[in-house]
């Protein structure tokens, strides 16, 4: 079957492999489409990161792996014990990789399981395949009225979901989001459909100052123009917004974030740095603001955003920017979210395991 195979930086292959064993406990996908990530950029930038060099607890995998996380599919083969799913189901993955057995996982955070990692980066198969087998307990089925291409959101619109459950959000909360990448604008339609009051965005991209908009932000600050703290406190009527979602991950959206909320508010960190950055606690401690962190996602996030979609309060079909091939990774996707991330949210890679859904379409 073919897979899209990292080896190393700037280096993703093409290739041929052999179809993993569908064993007691497992389900065998065809992956229909499939979301790259900016960590897949991140890998293919300056990788290894998340790509095990040696062996991986949990997978036992090293480079090469198969790539793709974000993905949506259809159910082609159940192994023994397997009876909540049947064949030609439309379903998305989670792919969280847990060990189960560490502290983080006995406490039932297995999102942040000391051994963790996702199957698509860690080893484990990858949407960007023909075919991948996971866990059942990693399978959640997609209503009928979930189209696949949007059931490939489901991945990183359950980021902006679990984020936003770790704030004390209410429906008349102010709310201030730094960074309008895919991670921030799926957070601002998360809390449209919460029906949150008022919602701003801090973003230096023109067009994704237009997405955010489109997406219901209402209102679009531009930090290099406007002093974010300062507009924020105004629009927010009160000494500053309840919750700050940090999605930039920089120097300056850390010191934005701690001195724009306002007394006893909370900083949600959702962005992964990539090095490290002063900070002053005083700016929480004269505030007795809270600063807290997010990773990732469970799988009650994902049923959430499934049933949000379902039920039409989630409409996300705007990311999608672009659909490309699998032979067309590296060009119209990897390089094109590299050199063009002005014109693109989400570009999604069309696999095959639509066509399994229509049986008109195979040839």
């Amino acid at each position: 079957m073919r897979a899209a195979r990292f080896h190393g930086k700037e280096d993703i292959r093409i290739e041929n492999v052999a179809e993993q064993k569908c064993g007691a406990g497992q389900v065998r996908v065809a992956p229909a489409y499939v979301g790259i990530c900016g960590t897949d950029l991140h890998e293919y930038l300056g990788g290894p990161t998340f790509a095990p060099i040696k062996p991986h607890p949990v997978t036992q995998e090293t480079i090469p792996i198969t790539l793709g996380h974000e993905f949506s599919g259809v159910v082609t083969e159940l192994g023994s014990g397997v009876s909540s799913f049947s064949i030609g189901q439309h379903v998305v993955v989670q792919p969280t990789i847990y060990c189960g057995t560490c502290q983080a996982c006995t406490a039932g955070v297995e999102n942040v399981c000391y051994n963790g990692g996702f199957i698509g980066l860690s080893g484990g198969g990858g949407g960007l395949s023909d075919s991948v087998v996971v866990p059942e307990g990693a399978v959640l089925r997609l209503p009928d009225n979930v189209p696949l291409d949007i059931g490939a959101l489901v991945e990183p619109l359950s980021v902006a979901w679990h984020a936003i459950s770790a704030a004390p959000l209410t429906n008349d909360s102010v709310v201030l989001i730094l960074g309008g990448g895919p991670i921030g604008l799926a957070i601002v339609q998360c809390l449209v459909s919460l029906g949150t009051e008022m919602i701003i965005v801090s973003e230096v991209s023109k067009s994704r100052q237009q997405f955010a908009r489109n997406f219901g932000a209402h209102h679009v600050l531009d930090p290099r123009t406007n002093d974010v703290v300062a507009i924020s406190k105004e629009l927010s009527g009160r000494d500053g917004p309840d919750i700050v979602f940090d999605c930039a991950g920089v120097s300056a959206s850390l010191t934005t974030a701690c001195t724009a909320v306002r007394a006893r508010g909370t900083v949600v960190n959702v962005a992964i740095w990539e090095k490290e950055v002063p900070f002053n606690p005083n700016m929480l401690v004269f505030r007795e603001a809270k600063y807290t962190a997010v990773l990732g996602y469970q799988r009650k996030d994902f049923q959430a955003v499934i049933d949000q979609i379902a039920a039409g309060n989630l409409k996300p079909s705007n990311m999608i920017t672009s659909k490309i091939q699998l032979d067309d990774l590296i060009e119209g996707g990897i390089k094109a979210l590299i050199h063009d991330k002005e014109s693109h949210v989400k570009i999604l890679v069309e696999v095959g395991g639509m066509n399994l859904a229509n049986p008109a379409a195979v040839h």
